[in-house]
Order: C-alpha cells, then structure tokens, then sequence
C-alpha cells in the first residue's frame, strides 16, 4: 500500500507517524514545502516543493503509484488538489474544494449555516464595503473582526482586546478589505474548544476534545499565533467540560455535513475540526477547519489506537459507521517551541539541537534538515507531547522533552499546567452561573 501525505508541519507529522504505525506497513510519499526531518524519516520518498503547486503533485502522486492521498494544511485544498487527485482516478481521505469551503470562506460558512438553521450561529454580518462594516461596528462595538478567507489561524482581532478603540477596528476592517470579505460578528465569552471528528460524507465519529492555546506568551497574553501548545484529558471531555457539550458540539457538526449534502449536493470526506465556544448559551461555533487542527492533532493521534490506514480507508469508501474508533484513555500536553521573536519577528535560520526520548513524543513543524542539524524557519519549529494518566504528569513529561531542546527559542510553560487550568474550571463554573434557566 502507497499512501500520498501533502504538507511539511507538525501536523504532517502527526499524521505519517500515524500511518507508520499501521498493521498494513504502508509505503509513505510525501509532499513539503520545507524539510521536516520527522516526516523524512519516515517517508519511501519526498517531493520538495510547493504544496499548492497541485500540477506537480498530482504527477508526483501518479508516478509514485499512490492508492490515497491526506492532505494537511488548508492552502492545497482550496487550491483544489483533492479534486486534481480524484480527477486522476487517486482519492483522498481530505475534502473536495467544495467542502473545504467551510474554512476558506467564513462569510459563505456563516450564511449557509444560518440559512439552514444549525446552531451555533453567533450575531454576525459579512462586507465588501467599508461604509457598511463601520456603521454596523459603531452599532455592535464588542465584536470581532475577521477575514472571511485564510489566515493561517492569525487574522482574528478582537475588540477591546487587540483593537482598542473603533478606529483601529475600522482600520482593521479596511486592511481586511484589501484582500477580500470581512466578517464582523459578536464577541463570545466562554471558554474555547476543539471537537475534530472524522467525515465519510454521512457518518461523523468524534475524536476527544482539545484546548488549543493561541496567544503567544504565557497566561494568554500577545499577539494570535498558530497555537502555542494544547492538551486533552484522559477522557472525550476537558476538565471544565459536561458531557451535554460535547454532545452539542457533535450535533452541529452532524447537522453542518447533512446540510451540505441536502441543500448542495456536497459530501464531505475528512477531517472536520469544530472550534467552539461554550457560553452561557451553549455551544458557539467559533469557526470550522476542513482538516486536522495543528497543534490538536498531535494530541489525538498520538492516542488513536485504531488502524489509521482502516481510517482513512472507511472515509473514502463511506463505512465509518462499520467501525469502533478507540483511543488510548491518557491525557496530552503539547507545547510548541518557536522560533525567538515569533510571530511579529521570527529568527530565521537559527540552529536547535534535539534530544528524542522514549518518555515524550516529538513532532517537527516548520524546519529544515541540513547536513544533520535543524533550523527554524518563520513559523513553529517543533513540538514535545507528553502522553500519561493525567493532564498534571503529561505536563511534566513535555516539560522533560522541552529540556532536551537546546538553542534560542521561545514557548509556553504554562500550557497543562494546574494554575491556568484552574483558572479555566472557575472561568466556565462563572459562565454557567449565568445561564438562564
């Protein structure tokens, strides 16, 4: 068996080690934008090259005689590489562009979803004209600012937060309006949340739940990143979780992929990754990702016991519903080492030193390989995941791994640590104190 993986970070990672632990041994291909070491190691074979470059890696796919593809990162699916592959008879366990378009057009997303009556759906209005936006700003000032396109997880401003007064949100707005919609919608207040399921175009089959952790420095303060680090626990919930929100959130994301089939013909195949915002409302739909979170799939499938390669095979075919998807009862830390200055003004090109041990787990995101040392690029240079009974040892765990990491770099020690996850309990016990009855 020939399996296709498209992308070059810590997600990518995740993902081949996956399929490198399956019974079926499969011959791994893969397709980076820059040199992880960790997906190196453990591919037949790689391409370098762009990952929205589609022509050349669906002739790539083709020559390789690869039976499916997985496709990681946002950019090649709204590039529409899933629908190049299929064309040439290979399929993919990733969404046509399509359905991809849950992520890369948030205006469309909150419109279909509002039309066909999914919850979730917070106050929202989307623009191409500026005029409008700041009229509807001036009305509704605790909002939030975002581009409908992609981001790369970093486009969002919040007011009162980021923007500090109407004027730098309206001068957001026109930034934004540069290159396509924005979309302005309430501001929620809750605590953040990340269901990923995975999507046979009918059956949804949830994965357990994961807190990502965007602010660059500890106790959540500075700029939005692609995510410093996440944990889970030891169960489907998260310590300040109940089981009716999980069940909330699975049922939005049910109710999302029926619709898209019975109003537009559209099936969704995949990873779907559901961030939410659970309120004194219930479950919010922050935003949908058409693909694995990164840095939440580390998480998860670091702890998936079932066949990955029957996984993907089931999404393909439609027999989700055929299987029992397991995963090891044990929490995760992961916490992400970036480059120092990173996001605003990240040392490129700077040397890291790794020790692996058995006692955590390590995945490259935006490295390079060069005669046997590795260096950071602009983005996430790496992450240690801890794996144990409990959030508390997990965290110790990627604490150890971070030791072993030598070089000038930043992180988040505060990530699965008991202070901020207290501070999470008693920040949703207040939430839920104001729920009307």
């Amino acid at each position: 068996m020939k399996v296709l993986v498209v992308g070059s970070g810590g997600r990518e990672n995740a993902i081949v080690d996956a399929l490198s632990r399956s019974a079926y041994k499969p011959k791994i291909f893969a397709a980076m934008g820059n040199l992880n070491p960790g997906i190196r190691r453990k591919a037949a074979d790689h391409l370098f090259t762009k990952e929205i470059d589609v022509a050349a890696i669906v002739q790539y796919a083709e020559e390789k005689g690869v039976d499916f593809a997985v496709v990681g990162p946002e950019a090649p699916l709204a590039a529409g590489l899933v629908d190049a592959l299929y064309d040439k008879g290979i399929p993919a366990a990733s969404p046509l562009r399509d359905a991809a378009r849950l992520e890369f057009d948030k205006a469309w997303t909150r419109t279909f979803m509002a039309r066909n009556g999914i919850k979730g759906v917070p106050r929202f209005k989307a623009y191409d004209d500026a005029g409008d936006a700041y009229r509807y700003l001036e009305e509704f000032p605790d909002s939030v600012i975002k581009p409908a396109g992609l981001t790369g997880g970093k486009g969002v401003k919040v007011m009162g937060e980021h923007l500090k007064t109407l004027q730098e949100g309206k001068a957001y707005i026109e930034e934004v309006l540069k290159s396509g919609k924005v979309v302005i919608e309430d501001r929620l207040e809750g605590e953040e949340v990340t269901i990923q399921a995975f999507v046979d175009g009918k059956n949804v089959a949830p994965m357990p739940t994961v807190q990502d952790h965007k602010r660059a420095y500890e106790d959540d303060k500075g700029p939005n990143t692609g995510g410093m680090g996440s944990y889970t626990d030891h169960t489907e919930l998260l310590p300040f979780m109940f089981m009716e929100d999980y069940d909330e959130g699975v049922e939005i994301m049910k109710a999302t992929i029926e619709a898209l089939k019975k109003e537009m013909g559209i099936v969704y195949k995949g990873a779907l990754y559901g961030q939410f915002m659970i309120t004194a409302d219930g479950m919010k739909v922050i935003e949908y990702n058409a693909r694995f979170g990164d840095p939440e799939a580390m998480n998860v499938l670091t702890l998936l016991k079932t066949d990955f390669v029957d996984i993907c095979q089931a999404m393909i075919d439609g027999s989700l519903d055929k299987m029992n998807i397991e995963f090891e009862r044990s929490a995760t830390v992961c916490k992400y080492v970036v480059p120092k200055g990173y996001p605003d003004n990240p040392q490129k090109d700077s040397p890291l030193t790794v020790t692996e041990k058995p006692e955590y787990k390590v995945y490259y995101a935006s490295v390079n390989e060069r005669d046997g040392n590795v260096y950071t690029t602009s983005s996430r240079s790496l992450a240690v995941v801890g794996v144990a009974d409990t959030i508390d040892e997990a965290e110790m765990l990627a604490e150890m791994g971070l030791s072993n990491v030598k070089g000038e770099f930043h992180c988040r020690h505060d990530i699965g640590k008991e202070t901020l996850i207290r501070k999470r309990i008693e920040h949703m016990d207040a939430i839920r104190g104001r729920r009307q009855p």
